[in-house]
């Protein structure tokens, strides 16, 4: 099936996280009413070692050896290959099992984060685990790529990190920002988020500025119609104090904007965005 309109694009690998990332990637679809397509990458990384091969050998020695490994390498890459075919097909399997009509399924060669950015102006929505199948077992760590990925981006983008479970409570993390207003405008219009309770939180060390920010806010929101809305004002460290209240009010699905400090300004505090994404314990929807 051609894609010829946006689409909820779900980036599959054999991490852990694939199958919540099927299920978020179909739960949003359906609530959007746009195709799913899912997505296997392979990165490109036989020509490189081909090189390397011929670096340790030698030119002009053991030119068997080299030849061997490198049919090994090409081996390799068959059997690659077909795996991905195979995590695809149990994909789209489940996505037909959950809803999902007539899902897409694609595989591309290279590097995810370029496979993305030819894409984008496909996706409506990104869906994507915070780990790969590299790095699964690493709960300290991001996924290699998804900082960049998060960045190049600019579109929606979730990123999945727990098992899933059909949002009933999102957690709208306001500080005033451009990407928060993105992501309030976001919220009171797609039919996303319809039939939802929104908790509309600020974290802000000045409650007038708060209150202020929460009331423009939420009069959007409340003006769209179609969702429960609670504010709350929050004191403290905003990660520290949105992670709590996520685990506190059961929290589902967190909306926010992303890395939208300056590189200067997170040299000498940090990302927010980066700590939300390791210490959050249900997905975030990311917004730039």
């Amino acid at each position: 099936m051609q894609c010829t309109e946006t689409v909820v694009l779900a980036c599959i690998d054999g991490s852990a996280f694939t199958p919540a990332v099927c299920d978020y990637a179909a739960w949003i679809a359906q609530r959007v009413e746009v195709p799913l397509k899912l997505l296997h990458n392979l990165e490109r990384r036989d020509t490189a070692d081909r090189a390397d091969l011929s670096g340790a050998i030698g030119l002009g020695s053991q030119e068997y050896l080299l030849e061997e490994l490198t049919e090994v390498e090409q081996q390799r890459s068959k059997l690659m290959l077909q795996k991905g075919k195979l995590m695809l097909e149990a994909a789209r399997e489940r996505v037909v099992k959950a809803g999902v009509a007539d899902p897409i399924v694609s595989q591309r060669h290279g590097s995810l984060t370029e496979s993305l950015i030819e894409l984008e102006d496909q996706i409506r929505v990104l869906v994507l685990g915070v780990r790969g199948e590299a790095h699964e077992n690493r709960p300290g760590q991001l996924g290699a790529q998804l900082e960049t990925i998060i960045r190049s981006l600019h579109r929606p983008i979730l990123v999945v990190n727990a098992p899933f479970t059909a949002p009933q409570r999102i957690m709208l993390a306001y500080d005033g920002s451009d990407a928060a207003e993105k992501a309030v405008d976001m919220v009171a219009t797609s039919p996303l988020y319809k039939g939802l309770t929104c908790h509309l939180v600020c974290v802000n060390k000045d409650e007038r500025t708060a209150d202020a920010l929460l009331e423009s806010a939420s009069n959007k929101i409340a003006r769209a119609g179609g969702i429960e809305l609670i504010t709350q004002k929050l004191r403290g460290k905003p990660d520290q104090e949105l992670c709590d209240y996520q685990a506190t009010h059961d929290i589902d699905l967190t909306v926010m904007g992303a890395f939208s400090h300056t590189r200067f300004r997170e040299l000498l505090l940090g990302s927010f965005t980066a700590k939300m994404l390791l210490h959050m314990k249900k997905p975030l929807l990311l917004l730039r």
